[in-house]
C-alpha cells in the first residue's frame, strides 16, 4: 500500500469512517447529474414557464396577436428592454445594482448628438464620444463603490440624481430647449441609423435590428457566465465577496468591469433612441431602470446575488414585451399594465423560490 492510500485510509479512521465509506463518498461526487436535476436547476426556468403561459392567454384573450407583424412588435419592445436587462442581470448576478442605468441611456443619446451637432462633425464622431464618456460613468460607478465600501443603491442612486439634472441642465443650456436638435440631415446618420434602428425583413416579418443587438449580448452574456474564468468570479463576487477575495478573485475588478458592461448596454441604447427619432427629450429614461431590474428578477436572478443567467434575463424581457403589447392587442385599458406587472414580479419570485428548494432537494 502506497503513503498517499496510507495517508487517506489515516484520515477515515480519524474520521470515524471506513476507507471503503470515504472511495463511497468519493465515487458519489463524480456521478452525472441527471437531466431533470439539471433542468431544476436553471434560474430561467420559472419565467420559461411563466412565459409560456403568457402566450397561450394572449393567444386566446387577443386576436391577432400570433400574427407576424404582431410578433414582430412584440420582439422590439422586449429587445429595448432586454439590452440593457443582460448587462443587468450579470451586475444583480455580482451581488450590485445600477440604479443610474435608466438616465445613463438618455445621457448617451444627448451626448452622441450634442457633441455631433456643435462640431458639426461626422455623427460617428459623436457616437464615438459617447461610448467613451459612457464606459467611463460606468466605470466611475464600480470605482466609487469599491473605494468607498458604501452600497450600490446609495452610490447609484447619487449619479442617477446627477446624471437626471446634467442631461436636462446641459441640454438647455446647450441648445435653449429640452429636447436636442434634430440631426437627420447631417454626415455619417444613414449608416449610424442602418446600425443601430434600421429594420430587417426575416420570412416577412419585419425585426428591428435592436432584436439582433439583443441577442448578440444574451450570448455574449451566457458565453461569458458558463465559459470563461470572468464568470466564476462574478458568480463568486455575488455569492460572498469576502470568501471570493481570500482565495484570489479580483473583487474589486470583476465589480468595475460589470458596471462598465451596465454603461456598455446603456451606450447601444442611446444610440438607439438617437438614431430612431434624430432628437431626443433629456428628461427621458427616468424609472426605466426599475424595468431593467424586474426583467433580470423575474428571468431568474436574485436580489441577493450570486444565482441567475443571461438567458433569463432575456425571458424577462421577452414577458415584459408579451404584456406590454398583448394587452393593447387585446384593447384592454393599457393603466392595468403596471398592475400585470407588478403580478409577474411576485409570482416569478415565488415560482423560482420553489424550483431553487425543489433543486436543492433532488440534489
Amino acid at each position: 500500500m502506497s503513503a498517499a492510500t496510507d495517508e487517506v485510509s489515516g484520515a477515515a479512521g480519524e474520521a470515524g469512517a471506513a476507507p471503503g465509506e470515504l472511495r463511497k463518498t468519493a465515487d458519489e461526487r463524480l456521478l452525472r447529474t441527471s437531466r431533470p436535476r439539471r433542468l431544476l436547476a436553471r434560474p430561467e426556468l420559472g419565467s420559461v414557464v411563466g412565459a409560456l403561459a403568457v402566450l397561450v392567454f394572449f393567444a386566446l384573450a387577443a386576436d391577432g396577436f400570433l400574427r407576424p407583424a404582431s410578433l414582430g412588435t412584440v420582439l422590439y419592445a422586449s429587445s429595448t428592454i432586454g439590452i440593457m436587462a443582460v448587462p443587468v442581470a450579470l451586475l444583480m448576478i455580482g451581488g450590485e445594482f445600477d440604479l443610474s442605468a435608466g438616465v445613463l441611456v438618455t445621457s448617451s443619446a444627448l451626448i452622441s448628438s450634442m457633441f455631433s451637432y456643435q462640431t458639426t462633425a461626422n455623427t460617428w464622431v459623436g457616437v464615438g464620444v459617447s461610448l467613451l464618456v459612457t464606459l467611463a460613468v460606468g466605470a466611475l460607478n464600480g470605482f466609487l463603490l469599491t473605494r468607498t465600501r458604501l452600497p450600490s443603491f446609495i452610490i447609484t442612486l447619487g449619479t442617477f440624481l446627477m446624471l437626471t439634472g446634467m442631461n436636462l441642465g446641459f441640454t438647455k443650456l446647450i441648445d435653449d430647449t429640452v429636447s436636442t436638435k434634430t440631426i437627420g440631415d447631417m454626415e455619417g446618420f444613414p449608416s449610424a441609423h442602418a446600425v443601430f434602428a434600421s429594420t430587417l425583413t426575416v420570412g416577412g416579418v419585419g425585426l428591428k435590428v435592436t432584436v439582433l443587438w439583443w441577442l448578440g449580448l444574451v450570448a455574449l452574456g451566457s458565453w461569458i457566465l458558463l465559459r470563461t474564468r470572468v464568470g466564476n468570479w462574478i458568480f463568486a463576487v455575488g455569492g460572498n465577496a469576502d470568501a471570493a477575495r481570500a482565495v484570489g478573485v479580483p473583487v474589486d475588478g470583476t465589480r468595475i468591469g460589470l458596471y462598465t458592461g451596465v454603461a456598455f448596454g446603456a451606450w447601444i441604447s442611446g444610440q438607439h433612441l438617437l438614431f430612431s427619432f434624430d432628437a431626443v427629450q433629456s428628461g427621458e429614461g427616468v424609472g426605466n431602470e426599475l424595468i431593467y431590474i424586474i426583467a433580470a428578477v423575474i428571468g431568474g436572478c436574485l436580489i441577493t446575488g450570486g444565482y441567475g443567467s443571461a438567458v433569463g434575463s432575456a425571458v424577462g424581457a421577452l414577458l415584459f414585451g408579451m404584456t406590454s403589447k398583448g394587452i393593447v392587442f387585446a384593447e384592454w385599458n393599457p393603466d392595468w399594465f403596471k398592475f400585470f406587472l407588478g403580478a409577474m414580479l411576485l409570482l416569478a419570485t415565488l415560482l423560482n423560490a420553489w424550483v431553487r428548494k425543489r433543486a436543492e432537494a433532488t440534489a
